[in-house]
């Protein structure tokens, strides 16, 4: 039996698809193309905007368009929002939200078993309109476990461990927290182990992510905090290189950075998830920090990892934000001396605060401030890019694919870099000295 899967959003999500596969591929599965006929789909969804929503159900019907008889499993953020929605799309055999994910394969393997007309072992589901049983499992969040899951391998050389699932704040435009539910953390042990075995199938650098990642921990009745994983990952040697999903400015605070700097695994590249660098859109977006508290933490940071970069996710038009307002997002970009940043308009999701506020930014300027604050970050990069030219340090980094004799990775700063190589270098770590940049990338030659 062949099974293809498809993940929209986070590298959350991306990883827990992993998971599911090597699930499928345990029990007999071959693992196919998405895009070709296969007997089982699965679709890892995302609700963050509506224009997610939306590239959720495409991808739904396409997978029932390539295979109208095949098993249709839909997971993920949309389908625990809205699993009504999502059960109502004609040709969906199952829905699971966001705990259980696991549970795709026995669900699959159960209903190919009934179309083979075996008989069935009682588990519950309603009729759908050609007859067959559709499954809906989709569990309230509130008191949820972490779901136990791993991974064995890595695509590439950046391989990505869930450690963390679900977000406590309640920020007034974010329906992701309802979507994922509380915090609760996957064991130090487990990390631990999973990781090892990672870098010693080859993986290069770990990213430790999760929905609210610096939260981690928090759960946890061993006394466990993100700064104490990545101190025991250091002392035990489990890799050379960790990094770390999205984080929230206030918790990269003192006592975080000071323990983690002192480690030799950490790589110097922080992703911040700013929103706003405007004190009042902070405010009504429900955020628990400032733009000055954010500035003063990437400053300490900058003190004690030098040549530490930053990124961030930073958005426009939330309700009521003002010229002043998103020029003080403009001002952040250039304070905080931003490597890149993701910039996205603010979107309605149904249910939350955000959505019913007054003063709603329309999508004209919502694309005007977009292009805007697009060519301000790009600005700062260059600016950046070229301070790195201009010192000649070397770059230590990873080579993750090539061919006719060039080759591009990451920096452990993030940076996008270029070199040409007369040998197979993919995989490698190499040290590389920046001789220029273009287009956000630095080209560079390989240090001997």
């Amino acid at each position: 039996m062949k099974v293809g899967l498809y993940t929209l959003g986070c590298k959350v999500s991306s990883y827990e698809t992993e998971a599911v596969a090597e699930e499928f591929e345990r029990a007999g599965y071959e693992v196919a193309p998405f895009d070709g006929v296969c007997d089982v789909y699965v679709i890892n969804t995302c609700t963050v905007t509506a224009e997610s929503d939306a590239k959720s159900r495409k991808y739904i019907r396409r997978a029932i368009r390539k295979n109208p008889c095949g098993i249709v499993i839909v997971i993920g953020c949309y389908s625990q929002r809205a699993p009504g929605e999502a059960a109502a799309i004609q040709g969906v055999s199952a829905v699971i939200g966001t705990q259980d994910k696991l549970s795709a394969v026995r669900i699959a393997s159960k209903l190919l078993s009934e179309r083979e007309g075996r008989e069935s072992d009682g588990c519950q589901g309603s009729e759908k309109q050609d007859g067959t049983r559709q499954i809906v499992n989709v569990s309230v969040l509130a008191g949820a476990k972490f779901e136990d899951m791993k991974i064995s391998r890595a695509p590439r050389t950046r391989g990505y461990v869930k450690i963390e699932d679900g977000c406590d704040c309640k920020c007034t435009y974010c329906a992701i927290s309802a979507a994922r539910g509380p915090v609760r953390s996957k064991k130090p042990q487990d990390v631990l182990c999973e990781v090892k075995a990672l870098y010693a199938g080859g993986t290069k650098e770990i990213v430790l992510t999760g929905i609210e990642t610096g939260s981690y921990g928090r759960d946890l009745d061993c006394g466990a905090s993100l700064a104490s994983l990545i101190e025991m990952l250091d002392k035990e040697g489990a890799c050379e290189r960790i990094r770390l999903g999205s984080m929230a400015p206030e918790l990269i605070g003192r006592d975080f950075i000071e323990r983690v700097a002192k480690t030799q695994i950490m790589v110097p590249h922080f992703h911040v998830s700013m929103q706003s660098g405007s004190n009042s859109v902070l405010k009504n977006m429900k955020r628990r920090y400032t733009r000055e508290r954010a500035l003063e933490n990437i400053a300490r940071i900058k003190r004690l990892m030098p040549g530490c970069t930053f990124t961030a996710d930073l958005m426009v038009g939330f309700p009521g934000e003002s010229e002043e307002d998103f020029l003080d997002t403009v001002r952040f970009v250039k304070e905080a001396e931003l490597l890149d940043a993701h910039v996205f308009a603010y979107s309605k999701r149904e249910g939350t605060e955000a959505a019913e506020m007054e003063n709603q930014v329309s999508d004209e300027v919502k694309k005007e401030r977009s292009a805007r604050l697009i060519a301000a970050k790009n600005r700062m990069r260059d600016e950046v890019l070229s301070e790195m030219v201009k010192s000649g340090k070397p770059l230590s980094c990873i080579l993750e694919s090539g061919s006719g004799g060039e080759f591009s990775g990451h920096s452990d700063s993030y940076v996008e870099v270029r070199v040409r190589c007369d040998y197979d270098a993919s995989g490698e770590c190499v040290l590389v000295k920046p001789l220029k940049h273009r287009n956000g990338i630095i080209q560079g030659e390989i240090i001997t």
